[in-house]
């Protein structure tokens, strides 16, 4: 074989191996997910990814022909892996807003949300009035943070604890260092309900409509698809099936969980 030849077979193997390396690539939906929010997401023992939102990505993905990948990441630090494209969709029971439309996109909701009031027993809490005074803790750039911030002067709570993970909100919470931990009602019960939080209860549920969805890149190339995706498994009964698998009932008929929209443009 002559330099040339070798050359040129060199040159074909390797444009080959980089369009075989590129097909993989983009055959792999990147995600990224806070791993402490059972039972949305969490890792198991095996340090797998388990959850209603995981089994929901994975889904969606293996209908675009994709396999997932997922990373555990900072609540924080998920809208930064968004932006920069550095992950292709984020779970994590993500509320859609108008602000952070600003900067992602988001697939249609799946899930209307309401806050609850983590308490221990015998803290009086029955109401939002009784907020009033009390030592309060939330996620850190989360949708219960943003709320109770909104309506400080409202409620008139006497201070505000921002955390990074639920894990060391409810670990103020039951030491006392706070008096109320604010966050998603779903996942306050599923952390009460696992036993090794004695004394812990939600005191109090407060509807908010908030609407819960994949988060994706703005200009996302994988938008349309993940969003068709979701359509079909709401019509043809797989979004009922792993509610019911994660949390007990069937959903409503009427719910977000099984009705099909459109992508939103807004978080009405």
């Amino acid at each position: 074989m002559t330099i040339t030849r070798r050359f040129i077979l060199g040159a074909t193997l390797a444009l080959t191996g980089a369009a075989t390396s590129g097909a993989a690539s983009a055959d792999t939906l990147r995600v990224g997910s806070y791993p402490a929010n059972p039972p949305w997401e969490f890792k198991n023992e095996a340090g797998e990814f388990e959850g209603f939102e995981v089994d929901i990505i994975n889904e969606i993905a293996a209908r675009m022909g994709d396999e997932t990948e997922i990373t555990g990441l900072d609540f924080r630090a998920l809208f930064v892996a968004s932006a920069s494209g550095r992950v292709d969709a984020v779970i994590s029971s993500l509320t859609i807003t108008e602000e952070r439309l600003e900067s992602q996109a988001f697939t249609q909701p799946y899930f209307s949300g309401a806050l609850g009031v983590g308490t221990r027993d015998g803290a009086g809490i029955s109401t939002i009035e009784d907020l009033a005074g009390k030592r309060l803790g939330s996620i850190a750039t989360s949708f219960p943070e943003a709320w109770l911030q909104e309506r400080e002067d409202e409620i008139g709570y006497a201070s505000y604890s921002s955390y990074d993970s639920t894990a060391n909100l409810l670990t103020d919470l039951r030491s006392g260092r706070i008096e109320a931990a604010v966050n998603d009602i779903v996942g306050l019960r599923y952390a009460f309900a696992q036993g090794n939080m004695p004394g812990l209860d939600v005191a109090l549920e407060i509807p908010t409509g908030d609407k819960f969805a994949i988060m994706m890149p703005q200009g996302s190339d994988k938008l349309e698809a993940a969003n068709e995706a979701l359509s079909e498994m709401k019509t043809d009964g797989t979004m009922a099936e792993l509610y019911e698998k994660w949390f007990g009932v069937a959903p409503a008929e009427d719910s977000l969980t099984v009705t099909p929209l459109p992508i939103p443009t807004s978080a009405d």
